[in-house]
């Protein structure tokens, strides 16, 4: 009995540690930033590129020699075979352009420590370290720029490979902080500057975060590391990966399932089960599967940032091309129900995603790819003014159902999809409604 009520005790003490880091965790008053998130609100969707050295094997990145699948060594061999011979940001930049991504994200550095530019830190990077003997972010940034897409910037605050920090393979470190303080704060200068570097450099308009899980807040200067930024670049947005101090929430790979608190938020997911480039995984999501759960991201306010992985010779494999180019074609029938939205209905109303155009007066319904017949709508008090099937020159007719004349509930709308109008992914049609969306989220009866 005492031994359950300890564990009782212990259960609800981690709870609460739970929520009070939760609360903890939104430190940015969000109306302070409310102006510069605009633009995120609006893109909806971005690139994520995995890009390193762990592409030479096709392994998992750092990860593999963190969890003792290689050894640390044979991982580093890779730096040897990492040519980006194959490398062409500007065709990079067309394909995120033809996806319709807003923006664009690359990893300027992983946990393995390896920087994509020429870093004055005394440390790893492509130019020094591999054949590749070049920049590989600057060429890409400026086609992003020259493409109207937003820059990005993931970076590793952890650094597995530097002799500074105390973290390195999962079962050892190399020292702690409380015995050598002053090896910590050599760490913290070297990380601060690369931050500086390319802040100054390449003058990312987001930032992402990464590995900031190992050490608290006052370890990693947050807020200092928040402050850095903005005064070069008061415009730049912070994913929520600094401990506090960022603009956003990143769920990874799990899909929410109710729609997020969070102001703002983003779905970080890859095209098959891993970021970076891995031939022996197969796993590949159909662009179907893809535009669901994009569609689904959207209708809950988020966005979503889809990995690719290139291969180390910079290519992209022949499947993420396909993905994000089906991806692009769905976006550019159906864009105007994506991009420049709102998160749409609460759930019951209708049984799929829905977005709202800013002014709440245009309904966008999103139907799965083989929905025909009637379609049904709960507790829309609008009238509804006409019914496009989007991307096309069809109207739909509808029916209201069970309104009563005497009573303020509002009737089902049943909306017939004939067969000949479906999309081949995902079927939107466009409601135009006599005002902005009024909703009836009573029990019926008089009420």
């Amino acid at each position: 009995m005492v031994r359950k009520c300890l564990y009782t005790i212990w259960i609800l003490a981690m709870m609460l540690v739970v929520f009070t880091g939760a609360k903890a965790q939104q430190k940015i008053n969000p109306d302070s930033i409310r102006g510069k998130m605009q633009w995120f609100a609006d893109a909806k969707l971005g690139i994520f590129i995995h890009w390193g050295m762990y592409s030479v094997n096709g392994i998992d990145e750092s990860w593999s020699f963190y969890n003792k699948k290689i050894s640390y060594a044979d991982y580093m061999q890779q730096m040897k075979g990492f040519t980006a011979s194959k490398y062409n940001p500007q065709q990079w930049a067309a394909l995120i352009k033809e996806t319709g991504a807003r923006y664009a994200v690359i990893t300027t550095k992983h946990h393995d420590g390896m920087a994509l530019w020429p870093t004055k830190q005394n440390h790893l990077n492509v130019v020094t370290n591999t054949p590749a003997k070049q920049d590989v972010l600057g060429p890409f940034y400026k086609a992003l720029t020259e493409q109207g897409i937003k820059k990005g910037a993931y970076f590793s605050l952890l650094d597995w490979s530097h002799p500074d920090y105390p973290g390195f393979i999962k079962d050892s470190s190399r020292y702690k902080i409380a015995d050598d303080p002053e090896r910590w704060k050599r760490f913290q200068h070297f990380f601060q500057n690369q931050i500086h570097e390319i802040n100054t450099a390449y003058k990312p308009d987001l930032w992402w975060f990464d590995g900031d899980w190992e050490k608290s807040s006052d370890e990693w200067q947050s807020e200092s590391v928040r402050k850095q930024i903005l005064s070069i670049q008061p415009n730049a947005i912070i994913n929520g990966r600094l401990q506090g101090y960022g603009d956003y929430e990143t769920p990874e790979q799990n899909f929410p399932v109710s729609r997020p608190k969070y102001n703002w938020w983003e779905l970080c997911m890859t095209t098959n089960n891993n970021w970076g480039y891995h031939p022996d995984d197969t796993a590949y999501k159909t662009p179907f599967e893809v535009i669901t759960i994009f569609a689904d991201v959207v209708s809950n306010g988020g966005n979503l940032l889809l990995d690719i992985g290139p291969k180390a010779d910079g290519t992209i494999p022949a499947e993420q091309v396909n993905i994000l180019k089906e991806l692009g074609k769905w976006n550019k029938k159906n864009g105007e129900a994506i991009f420049n939205t709102i998160a749409g209905l609460p759930q019951g109303h209708f049984y799929g995603p829905t977005t709202l155009s800013k002014d709440s007066a245009t309904l966008y319904l999103f139907l799965p790819a083989q929905t025909a017949g009637n379609i049904m709508i709960k507790g829309l008090v609008n009238t509804i003014m006409d019914v496009q099937v989007l991307g096309t020159a069809a109207h739909l007719k509808q029916k209201v159902v069970g309104k009563i004349s005497w009573s303020p509930v509002p009737g089902l709308v049943f909306i017939s999809v004939p067969e000949n109008v479906r999309d081949e992914y995902i079927t939107v049609l466009k409601l135009s409604l006599d005002k902005p969306v009024k909703l009836y989220r009573g029990q019926g009866g008089l009420n």
